[in-house]
């Protein structure tokens, strides 16, 4: 391919990260879209993993790192989670997956006395709580498009949470979180909908990135 900066091995590196805009690719699908060699284009893509420019999905496929969606979804979840907050009252909440474990990385706190506070940074289980139902891809959570908890991670506290897609994978979970006193025991009926219109906000917002 031809040199656009004057150095070869960053513009193919740019090649790769152009050719994963579009989502997740086997190693052979990224030979063809970048139009590198098979050797080159391994090589690369195992470099900029290293780096996390480049992640692996669960089938072994070539994605963008963490480095990079993660700061795109986090300026882009801004407004959608702030809105969400308003919304529904109860403090809102982004999480991304990070070594096995649930990340916020967006928080906003509710305006209520009595309210759910999750700083951003915090690691919290993945095996507790509706985000990390969505983001360890339980079906029944993502075959619905949400899911909910009620005193799982910590007792009084319910929650419900939503997939943010991108490229066929979930990336993200969008989360608002209160007392259950005053959630109810199904906060699903009533905040469902406002999370889930976040969550394809976001991934609207995303696509125009």
């Amino acid at each position: 391919m031809d040199s656009v900066s004057g150095v070869g091995v960053l513009d193919k590196a740019v090649a790769i990260l152009d050719a994963l805009e579009t989502g997740p690719l086997t190693l052979g699908q990224l030979v063809e879209a970048s139009g590198l060699s098979r050797a080159t284009a391994h090589r690369l893509a195992a470099a900029l993993e290293r780096h996390r420019l480049v992640a692996r999905d669960g089938e072994g496929r070539f994605a963008l790192g963490p480095r990079l969606t993660g700061r795109a979804l986090e300026q882009t979840a801004v407004g959608a989670l702030e809105e969400l907050r308003d919304a529904t009252g109860e403090s809102s909440q982004l999480y991304v997956l990070r070594n096995g474990k649930r990340v916020c990385v967006v928080s906003f706190e509710s305006l209520h006395e009595l309210r759910t506070i999750v700083s951003v940074g915090a690691a919290l289980p993945l095996d507790k709580g509706s985000a990390g139902k969505v983001l360890r891809g339980e079906p029944g959570s993502l075959r619905r498009g949400w899911a909910q908890s009620v005193e799982e991670r910590e007792k009084g506290v319910t929650s419900v949470s939503a997939p943010v897609w991108r490229g066929g994978e979930v990336v993200a979970a969008v989360s608002v979180s209160g007392p259950v006193d005053r959630t109810t025991r199904s906060p699903g009926k009533r905040y469902a909908a406002a999370v889930t219109a976040a969550a394809r906000r976001i991934e609207r917002d995303m696509a125009w990135a």
